[in-house]
């Protein structure tokens, strides 16, 4: 099992085993959370384009172009004030 030691200055260096499974990279922001167990949970919190590209495809449709993207969010703003 993987583990980390905690410096005197509070910071630990994540294992080169964890980094890869999880696409850790340098700048990729961690969530921390103490769950009602008393356990600590971290998670990531910023995704690359890398990470998102791609999950809405919609085989057989066609996609949007910039413009129709824009007035969409436009829409949705106004409808929100």
């Amino acid at each position: 099992m993987p583990y980390a030691t905690l410096t005197s200055k509070g910071q630990i260096t994540i294992p080169h085993s964890i980094r890869e499974k999880f696409h850790l990279r340098a700048g990729k922001r961690l969530e921390f959370k103490v769950t009602h167990e008393g356990d600590i949970r971290i998670s990531p919190i910023s995704l690359a384009v890398d990470d998102v590209s791609g999950i809405l495809k919609r085989p057989g449709k066609p996609g949007f172009t910039v413009e129709e993207m824009n007035q969409a969010l436009a829409n949705r703003f106004r409808k929100t004030e």
